[in-house]
């Protein structure tokens, strides 16, 4: 008998927000490395349903909504929605939740936590999958995102919510309908009103407005991620991460691992097949490495 899906789970970040995760639990005797799944700027735990109920036949999965987001709450102070206090938020997650190993599985903003988790985490990040970011941002692609994330867009079903964003982000180029159809799930919630709205605190893409879209260098923060694996999955066509930051990315990281899917923009959902292979080799190869004599003793929490 299959054991339960997921549990819904909640705690306090340090200022007082009240977090949400989901907690898929794995197999009753699972003992292989955990995964962290972390969302894109706007996004949600929802985003990986799929990803993380075929992993949990295996593993341990938790799938956290950053502050502002899901069913997370939103913060009183709009200056809170920044990258160092997400770290905080996540290490305090990993602390309830009693995750000591992990991979984490990173899209877009996720990925760059998955740096920051690197640096902060040293010895409790054992890889890292990295969907469709790296350390550079093609020109001008931040623009879009952040006139997209700052504002509603009330919808007036699901149907009309999936029609807005095949044509606001035709470029994603998802393959199928039931693809879009789950990302406008994840993108809009229910309003008193009758109409779907997004499902975010508009107030989230702020600081970044404020800094104008400017980014630190990022290439000191991936070389955190030397000591570990590394998958990085690249959308063809993507606007965010392009094939020489990639070609970088390999010699900076000469164990690092992708996969491009054909077709796509940013980002993959990774229910993709190309995507599922690549991920599944790698959990597999983390496995093998972590059950060998040479890592003996290592937890998998």
């Amino acid at each position: 008998m299959r054991h339960e899906i997921y549990r819904e789970r909640r705690l306090s970040a340090q200022d007082g927000v009240g977090l949400y995760y989901r907690d898929y639990p794995g197999p009753a005797a699972g003992d292989r490395v955990a995964a962290l799944c972390l969302g894109g700027l706007s996004r949600n735990s929802k985003d990986f349903h799929q990803l993380a109920q075929r992993l949990s036949d295996r593993r341990r999965v938790i799938c956290p909504d950053y502050r502002g987001r899901g069913l997370s709450e939103a913060a009183a102070d709009w200056r809170t929605y920044h990258p160092v206090q997400y770290l905080d938020d996540l290490r305090h997650l990993l602390t309830v939740a009693g995750l000591h190993r992990f991979v984490v599985i990173g899209t877009s903003l996720g990925g760059l936590l998955a740096m920051g988790l690197a640096a902060s985490l040293p010895t409790a990040l054992a890889g890292a999958v990295l969907n469709d970011i790296g350390p550079e941002f093609e020109g001008g692609s931040l623009d879009k995102i952040v006139a997209y994330v700052g504002r509603d867009m009330p919808q007036a079903d699901i149907a009309a919510a999936t029609r807005f964003l095949k044509e606001t982000f035709a470029e994603i180029a998802f393959r199928d309908e039931e693809t879009w159809r789950r990302f406008a799930e994840g993108s809009y919630r229910q309003g008193d009103d009758g109409l779907l709205h997004v499902d975010w605190d508009t107030a989230i893409v702020k600081p970044l407005a404020e800094s104008a879209g400017a980014l630190p260098d990022l290439w000191h923060l991936f070389s955190g991620l030397g000591r570990v694996p590394v998958l990085v999955v690249r959308g063809e066509t993507s606007n965010i991460l392009s094939a020489a930051t990639l070609n970088r990315m390999e010699v900076e990281h000469p164990g690092l691992a992708s996969v491009t899917v054909a077709g796509l923009g940013h980002a993959p959902s990774l229910d993709e097949p190309e995507a599922q292979e690549a991920i599944d080799d790698f959990f597999a190869a983390l496995d093998a490495r972590c059950d060998s004599p040479s890592d003996a003793g290592v937890s998998t929490a």
